[in-house]
């Protein structure tokens, strides 16, 4: 598509969405700051009586976001950087949470963990996540070894699928075009294509729900080449579930997911095909069943995971699967004591010269105290039972208090938690290295922050964090895995602030610096912050403008074995919605990178300059 068409596109959207209705003020949706968080206790509770400063990600805010990926909107938060996220869609991401490694973030999607055991960090793979299925994401900072087991040490991304509509049926069909450009090369042609299809509904005591969704990208190479030969990402994902509520207070839900994505990438060779396939496929139930103040609930799944490489080195294939099955309890004494006893068992494995495997089975309870006078109290522990190392202990304990004032509250807020990583497959049977008498990594974090409210419309929190890491995975002069002497400290500030002066007008903002000791602190900004503003013209068209700033950071540049430093950069968004029939039909134009500013976000990888974006949401 030419250059003039595309401008021409986004002129035509943005203008009948801001003109075309005068401003109706009385007919907009208050925004409120009086959340209800969940992941940092597993109860439904109020945001003040959190001792944590719980990050929400709403179906509106992901709504907001129609188009980009799941990576790029968490990328937006405090405390999180996802290298590779600005980059080439394909590109392999690294999530980096308060100056902790991948490994150090637990993701959980409906209530179970996920992570591929058969690749080398065994984290899991964000490329395989769809927009369009997600319903809410909430991200917990800190030591989480409690409620949630191995790896979650620097944050838990805790993520909830889009569940069946109350109607008989009910469906939802996206679509989506855009650029995929550097900022040298600006020629404005088609690269980006995005489709998803839902259908879901409830009949009787039965509901049930089917979706599809695929992105295909083009036009960008992995690596930054004087002749930009495009390297094409593609990916293919299909859910269904269905459920049934047996009495008022007893349902089950089974469910299935399939993902694929093919990602083209450089390597030494040019003349290898340089392709990896990717494919997961996920079966599990959930239940729950309700008495009086208590409740029974069952999370369980089975993930298979299968990896394709075929490049300079070869043919390569790994397989792992992993089981989960999380049972828990809970009961609420007296209004005010929130209470959880549960069990955890998980089983991974994978394919290596043979097939190997561990499983891990861990007893946990967590007590959350609700005062009358202000003070809230979470504690908990988890006795960690490994077949390979034995037994490994965690704790954790979390007092705030709340300051009622005229308008609002002051919460103040402190912490003291010890979390834990089991040795993934590789580290203990692998081919190169691998060590069966490993220990668990272990980390011991500290934190103390302040939150104040203000009449609903205005929230500031601060944390500060301090983060000591022991018995870390490494390699000696062999190459074997070892848990090293050495340990590493990471501390830091995050500030979030949440501004609604108007029904229809908000700011978001945070600001975070991180500092990491012991190491070379490998693509870890020390500073980075997001400002987003987010204004309704009227009933049916608003828009959002956001800035991210990032600092500058290291990074390794291989061909010499040397640490490079990046320069800091910044990027301004845009996005406009109309809903051109109320309820129905929405279309939207996304401008990222409106500057079109050039920079390095990984060493020799290729970054996306100016990028425009449009499509249309339909319901029925």
């Amino acid at each position: 598509m030419k250059k003039n068409h595309l401008w021409l596109i986004t002129a035509l959207f943005a203008g009948q969405g801001i003109f075309a209705q005068q401003i109706q003020q009385d007919s907009l949706k208050v925004q409120q700051l009086d959340e209800v968080v969940v992941s940092d206790s597993k109860f439904e509770l109020k945001r003040e009586n959190s001792g944590k400063t719980v990050i929400k990600i709403t179906a509106e805010e992901m709504q907001r976001n129609q188009g980009r990926t799941v990576a790029e909107i968490i990328n937006t938060k405090s405390g999180i950087e996802i290298a590779g996220s600005r980059g080439r869609d394909g590109d392999v991401l690294g999530v980096y949470a308060r100056g902790g490694r991948g490994r150090q973030v637990l993701i959980i999607i409906d209530g179970v963990r996920v992570a591929d055991p058969s690749t080398f960090s065994a984290e899991y793979d964000l490329r395989l996540l769809s927009p369009s299925t997600i319903e809410s994401i909430e991200i917990i900072k800190g030591a989480a070894s409690t409620l949630y087991g191995t790896n979650a040490v620097t944050a838990v991304i805790n993520i909830t699928t889009k569940k069946s509509s109350k109607k008989k049926m009910a469906g939802n069909f996206e679509t989506s075009v855009g650029t995929n450009q550097t900022a040298e090369d600006q020629n404005y042609n088609i690269g980006s294509i995005q489709n998803s299809a839902n259908v879901n509904g409830t009949l009787g005591k039965f509901n049930y729900g089917v979706d599809f969704s695929n992105r295909y990208k083009s036009g960008l190479s992995a690596a930054v080449t004087p002749e930009n030969e495009e390297d094409v990402f593609s990916n293919y994902s299909t859910n269904v579930r269905f459920g049934y509520q047996f009495t008022e207070r007893f349902g089950v839900q089974l469910y299935g997911n399939q993902t694929k994505f093919r990602n083209e990438y450089d390597a030494s060779l040019a003349e290898a095909p340089n392709v990896g396939e990717n494919e997961q496929q996920r079966v599990g139930v959930s239940s729950e069943f309700e008495y009086g103040k208590g409740s029974v609930h069952l999370n369980a799944a089975y993930t298979d995971y299968e990896s394709m490489a075929n490049d300079t080195f070869g043919e390569s294939t790994t397989e792992g699967n992993n089981w989960v099955l999380d049972v828990y309890h809970k009961y609420v004494f007296g209004e005010q004591f929130h209470t959880i006893l549960g069990v955890n068992y998980i089983k991974d494995e994978a394919i290596f010269a043979e097939e190997v495997n561990f499983t891990i089975v861990d007893p946990y309870a967590n007590v959350v105290y609700v005062s009358d006078f202000g003070l809230n109290l979470n504690a908990g522990a988890r006795l960690n039972n490994h077949s390979e190392y034995g037994n490994h202990f965690v704790y954790n304990l979390n007092p705030s208090y709340v300051f009622d004032t005229n308008k609002g509250y002051i919460k103040l807020m402190g912490s003291y938690a010890t979390s834990y990583i089991t040795p993934n497959l590789t580290q203990l049977f692998g081919a190169f290295g691998g060590n069966p008498d490993l220990e668990p990594e272990e980390n011991t974090t500290i934190e103390a922050g302040v939150e104040f409210k203000l009449n609903n419309t205005l929230r500031i929190s601060t944390v500060y964090f301090d983060r000591n890491e022991t018995n870390a995975i490494g390699y000696d002069a062999n190459f074997t895995t070892i848990n090293v002497a050495d340990e590493i400290d990471a501390n830091g500030v995050e500030l979030e602030a949440t501004w609604l002066p108007l029904s229809n007008f908000r700011v978001n903002a945070n600001y975070t610096f991180t500092e990491r000791k012991g190491d070379n602190a490998i693509r870890i900004p020390k500073h980075k912050a997001n400002v987003s503003v987010w204004y309704q013209f009227c009933e049916s068209t608003n828009a959002s403008l956001s800035y991210a700033y990032t600092g500058e950071r290291f990074d390794t540049d291989f061909s010499a074995f040397t640490d490079v430093a990046l320069d800091p950069f910044s990027i301004l968004n845009l996005s406009v919605q109309h809903e051109l029939i109320k309820n129905k039909l929405n279309v939207f134009v996304n401008a990222d990178n409106l500057l079109n500013e050039d920079y390095r976000e990984l060493l020799g990888f290729t970054t996306r300059g100016r990028n425009f974006r449009v499509g249309l949401s339909l319901n029925l």
